[in-house]
């Protein structure tokens, strides 16, 4: 449900438990949202968090009323206390690999202790694996109408407003009465409507001494309130389309029950006057509503740089030209993405069809984004952006922009243009997405650390040396058959190309050659081409 009385989202979610279906409520207004979910009496979910299991290779058995689990040196085992888990693998203590799932009472990075007595078990001998079992948990959803005056726990956005939730849970519920007595929405920057709403939210928390009414905080609710705007739709959108999909799978935690969020910092800070704030007849005008016509004109003028034209790309060329980014006449978006568009891409990518195939990103993209609002300035070109085309993006290219926004798929691409951005002090909008995990970060200058002042951890990769010793965990084993792989089926190959093109210079090359391998490379064209050549 969206756009609906308090009351008949109330009767819609009675009906909707009345025949065991899910109930959403969402709502946008201004910069502040409000989600409620109710999936029933006993919904259960079957994957928390959707992660792999865990898992951690057994070193050690120390048997008693509660058994000591160690690892292997160099595992470091994920598990938390509480965790269940069951064993396979285990040689000797044999009993383990068939008991059930088991409670862990205390887990440590290199070891753990389990809820098993294993006194009479047999000696452990070696081996084992420990795997985590993810239990599924049941949540009872009280009904909206219950949850109105009881709403229990508010799932956290911000932890700098742990009060915030319960006052927006009043406001929402003060407009909603004003809206029903009045037959309108309070108007944009009304003292009076806003005083109304003050006036309903005091009675209704009279008797709730745990929530203070902030008089700001629900002035700009009700002055923001009938502005519909593009980025709260597109990110409440993906936040509602996430509550359909854990709704029907039962994966995930969904929301539980109410969630609300405000960006009053997006708001300026001084209050606009009633000739800022009056509509002009555009497509503008509820953008105007909260922010006012001298920033939507700089909106319009920005001249921005966006790179890459994928998943983020098409999403942030949407926003802006639904919000009137660039659409001014000296307003001038510039994309870049070197890639061309595939059919992975139209599961993800949304400005592209089927017919877009083999076509530049960039092109097709910045034609659909002119579709949206054909007012955008636009243009699109498919230079990689890194220092080869430093006679492309030159300083005045970086001189002209106000801002940059990343839409990439790579680390040093984005290190790249962050260097860029502090070099000419540009303000850089970066983000990222992976399945169902994303970020962002704000960069402006001289505010802000920038993009490549924080470094991520490397990721884990297995020793060589260990490799080719003793490989005893399973990304060992996954290093050393791809290494197999590669040396069999792609290197030795190759090499024995390389032969059949120019014999004379690849043995010359070989035996001339102070790289030990080098002779065995040779060793294996032979075998490539004579003792074990394929028949097929």
């Amino acid at each position: 449900a969206t756009l609906t009385s308090l009351a008949e989202a109330v009767r819609i979610d009675d009906i909707c438990r009345k025949h065991g279906k899910a109930f959403i409520k969402a709502d946008i207004q201004g910069v502040f949202a409000s989600v409620f979910c109710d999936f029933g009496d006993a919904f259960e979910v079957t994957d928390v968090d959707g992660e792999q299991p865990h898992s951690g290779i057994v070193a050690g058995i120390t048997p008693g009323a509660t058994t000591l689990i160690t690892s292997v040196e160099d595992d470091r085992l994920e598990f938390e206390s509480g965790d269940m888990v069951v064993f396979s693998e285990v040689e000797g203590m044999t009993e383990m690999n068939t008991i059930g799932p088991v409670k862990v009472l205390s887990a440590k990075p290199h070891s753990l202790e389990i809820e098993v007595d294993t006194t009479g078990f047999g000696a452990y001998v070696k081996g084992g694996i420990v795997t985590q079992v993810k239990q599924p948990k049941t949540l009872h959803f009280k009904s909206l109408s219950e949850s109105i005056d009881a709403p229990g726990e508010f799932l956290m956005s911000d932890f700098s407003k742990f009060d915030r939730p319960p006052l927006l849970h009043v406001g929402f519920r003060a407009i909603d009465e004003f809206v029903a007595s009045q037959g309108r929405a309070p108007k944009p920057g009304d003292v009076a409507d806003a005083s109304a709403v003050m006036e309903i939210a005091n009675r209704m928390n009279q008797n709730n001494e745990a929530v203070k009414v902030d008089e700001k905080v629900l002035g700009h609710l009700a002055s923001t309130w009938s502005a519909e705007l593009n980025p709260m739709a597109a990110a409440f959108g993906g936040v509602v389309g996430q509550e359909v999909v854990k709704s029907a799978s039962g994966k995930f935690h969904p929301i539980f029950q109410w969630f609300y969020f405000d960006s009053i910092e997006s708001l300026p800070e001084e209050p606009l006057s009633a000739e800022e704030l009056a509509p002009e007849g555009s497509r503008y005008d509820d953008q105007i509503a909260v922010f006012g016509r001298s920033m939507q004109r700089k909106l319009e003028a920005a001249n921005v740089f966006l790179v890459g034209a994928g998943a983020l790309g098409c999403e942030f060329m949407k926003n802006m030209a639904l919000m009137g980014v660039s659409c001014g006449a000296s307003g001038m978006l510039t994309v870049t993405d070197d890639d061309t568009i595939e059919k992975s891409n139209l599961s993800r990518q949304f400005l592209f069809r089927d017919w877009d195939i083999g076509n530049a990103k960039s092109s097709v993209a910045g034609a659909a984004a002119k579709k949206i609002n054909p007012g955008l300035n636009l243009e699109a070109l498919q230079n990689r952006v890194s220092p080869d085309t430093e006679e492309v993006f030159n300083g005045e290219f970086w001189a002209s922009k106000d801002l940059i926004v990343n839409a990439l798929d790579n680390v040093n691409a984005r290190l790249y243009v962050d260097s860029r951005c502090v070099y000419f002090g540009k303000p850089l909008l970066e983000s990222g997405t992976l399945g169902t995990k994303c970020n962002t970060q704000n960069i402006i200058p001289g505010l802000t650390e920038n993009y490549g002042a924080t470094r991520d951890p490397p990721e884990k990769s297995a020793p060589m040396c260990t490799l080719h010793s003793f490989p005893h965990n399973i990304q060992h084993c996954l290093t050393f058959a791809r290494s197999e792989f590669e040396g069999l089926l792609e290197k030795t190959p190759a090499d024995a190309n390389a032969y059949l093109e120019n014999p004379e210079k690849f043995v010359h090359d070989v035996t001339h050659s102070s790289d030990a391998a080098a002779k065995e490379n040779l060793r294996g064209v032979f075998d490539a081409l004579i003792t074990d050549r394929c028949s097929t």
